[in-house]
């Protein structure tokens, strides 16, 4: 029998690594230190050690089991989610007017410009800048002295000339009697018929003269010709003006009600009714073919809708050859003075009705690659995309002039859940109505 050595070997097998220590096996004179079976090989060592070992090696081999062994149950499947819901509309019909929008300046009617037609100083100034005169309102007054002697030198003109025409037609008229009785020369009723007519031209000369210092006089008074907005004075009092035969301009007053809107239409968006108008026109000459007056709706900056409304009252009689647009003009009311000559506008032009047009929501109207369309939901709820061909925004509703029939349900809300192809939970609502007043809603 061999001893028991000391020392300690590592025993590893396939599925754990042990320390034990050396002893002497009797089938052998030196026992292996790697790779013994302790299963399979006998042992005559004590019964103590080999029993741990075997009890170690079972718990070891049956963790590993645990570890790599698939589990008993498997997990239970979730149930998919249901359709996403949209809300879904039919289009709505109703009778709509067409419009074409245009961009325009606004013009005042009337500018004058203020000058001073004689010349003096300047002795007062009868406005604020920037107010709002009347017509035959003063504004002006330049020097009237002067005027007023001129005025007074041509009526004593006129007197003289009239006493010399007095007398000559009495000279004549004696002498002329003297001459019809051989009492008196030819040769004085000459004379005295030329004085007479002298004396006579001479009284039209001295009229002329004194008209012509009256209205000098009357130029030394600076009215308004027109109601309107007047600018800031440009000469202050106590100046010269109107010297050296030169008009001095005084101020600038523009006429702001009513106010011109001229814009321009491309010749091939020349409404029907207008040429109707040019024919009729052309064909009559009285008013009565301009009785009829076409309707204009203007909107300025930051303005909501086009709440001012005004007609066309004038037509271009030629195409701009460089541009191809005719050139229009409005006239529109402005009481209260808000609007402002010069100005940018959008307009609105009426062309035309359509009746029982398909209008839907603005929301329920995409835009692609292949052009705009919209998403309606089918009998088996089902997303469908139709290709739709739009036309003029009516406050916030499309016009659909091609791609529905308006029997549709078409998805108003909920736009991106809606998937062409899949099924959705439609939510229906009743159709609103897209009414609006001309003047109201905002353009393509």
């Amino acid at each position: 029998m061999i001893s028991v050595a000391k020392s300690t070997q590592s025993f590893s097998s396939e599925l754990f690594e042990y320390e034990y220590p050396s002893v002497a096996l009797p089938f052998s004179k030196a026992a292996p230190t790697t790779g013994i079976d302790i299963f399979s090989l006998s042992y005559c060592g004590p019964p103590t050690t080999l029993a741990r070992m075997k009890k170690t090696a079972a718990a070891a081999l049956l963790s590993l089991i645990l570890l790599f062994s698939p589990g008993c149950t498997q997990k239970q499947q979730s149930a998919p989610p249901p359709p996403p819901k949209v809300t879904v509309s039919q289009p709505v019909r109703e009778d709509i007017v067409d419009y074409l929008e245009f961009s325009g300046n606004t013009q005042a009617v009337n500018t004058v410009q203020l000058r001073a037609r004689v010349e003096g100083y300047l002795d007062g100034v009868y406005f604020g800048d920037g107010d709002v005169v009347k017509k035959d309102q003063l504004l002006f007054l330049i020097q009237q002295n002067t005027y007023f002697a001129m005025l007074q030198q041509a009526e004593g003109n006129v007197q003289t000339q009239k006493a010399l025409l007095d007398h000559a037609k009495t000279e004549f008229a004696r002498f002329t009697k003297l001459y019809e009785q051989k009492a008196g020369a030819d040769t004085d009723v000459e004379n005295w018929r030329n004085q007479r007519d002298t004396a006579q031209a001479g009284l039209l000369s001295a009229e002329a003269q004194r008209d012509l210092a009256k209205l000098n006089l009357g130029y030394t008074w600076v009215v308004a010709p027109f109601t309107g907005r007047i600018d800031r004075r440009l000469v202050d009092p106590g100046n010269l003006v109107g010297s050296g035969g030169t008009s001095t301009v005084l101020a600038e007053l523009t006429q702001i009600d009513p106010l011109y809107l001229y814009f321009n239409i491309s010749e091939t968006d020349i409404p029907p009714h207008m040429r109707d108008a040019r024919t009729a026109s052309f064909k009559s000459s009285n008013s009565a073919a301009r009785a009829a007056k076409t309707p204009v709706f203007m909107s300025q900056v930051n303005e909501e809708g086009y709440p001012h409304e005004g007609y066309l009252d004038f037509a271009s009689s030629t195409v701009n050859t460089s541009t191809g647009t005719l050139l229009v003009r409005g006239v529109f009311p402005n009481p209260d003075g808000k609007m402002l000559p010069g100005q940018f506008a959008r307009v609105r032009l009426p062309v035309g009705k359509k009746n029982a047009a398909i209008l839907i929501p603005q929301s329920a109207v995409n835009y692609d690659q292949l052009g705009n369309y919209a998403l309606i939901v089918n009998e088996s709820n089902t997303v469908e995309r139709r290709n739709v061909k739009t036309g003029a925004l009516k406050n916030h509703w499309y016009v659909i002039e091609e791609g529905l029939t308006g029997d549709e349900w078409v998805v108003t809300n909920g736009v991106l859940k809606a998937v062409p192809g899949r099924q959705v939970t439609p939510e229906r609502n009743q159709p609103q109505s897209a009414a609006e007043k001309p003047g109201q809603g905002a353009g393509k």
